[in-house]
């Protein structure tokens, strides 16, 4: 089997971002068959059909490509106010332009995130899932990936230090290259990209 190229980035522009790390730790962690290029969300200015309608700029037309590029997405993102945040909502609305032909049309996707409260970020995830009803992305439901508590998880370098953490997180990429699989063109029935 070739190996699967995914894209993963970051909900939070932080350099001490707990999920930031926890995209370093999945890129570690990931199984030999997948690969985790990162994508680092700072260079996505906030959209703005104006914006837009003069031409993509550079960070954006880097993401637009890298998601296209990419044989699923790893969305690794924070709970801000019991909700997904700007950032990663930003990254949705690029990544969904132009409507007809969206780099995110198609796309199969992994979400997972780090908080320090007690429900990790069930309810960021949540709504992030429902863009992807627009979008037509095909987002994993099942396993979830929930690391509440994080900041005991990680030590002051953002390495990743709970051993069952890292257990759960290997299962879910597992799981995720499975999933991404699933909508791969299978050659040996003559389909192509």
């Amino acid at each position: 089997m070739a190996g699967l190229r995914i894209l993963g980035f970051a909900g939070s522009l932080r350099a001490g971002s707990l999920n930031r790390a926890l995209l370093r730790a999945a890129a570690e962690l990931a199984p030999d068959d997948m690969a985790i290029e990162t994508f680092d969300l700072a260079e996505v200015p906030l959209y703005n059909g104006d914006v837009e309608a003069a031409g993509d700029p550079d960070g954006v037309v880097r993401f637009k490509a890298a998601i296209r590029a990419a044989d699923g997405l790893l969305m690794v993102t924070p709970e801000y106010n019991h909700g997904v945040p700007g950032v990663m909502k930003n990254a949705v609305d690029w990544g969904s332009r132009p409507p007809r032909g969206a780099p995110l049309g198609g796309k199969p996707v992994g979400i997972i995130g780090a908080s320090p409260g007690l429900t990790g970020t069930a309810r960021g995830q949540s709504q992030l899932r429902q863009a992807f009803e627009f979008t037509n992305s095909y987002c994993m439901t099942q396993p979830e990936l929930l690391v509440f508590k994080a900041h005991e998880k990680f030590d002051g370098e953002g390495k990743l230090t709970d051993a069952a953490t890292a257990q759960f997180l290997q299962r879910y990429l597992i799981a995720l290259a499975a999933w991404v699989r699933r909508f791969l063109p299978d050659p040996s029935r003559g389909e192509t990209l």
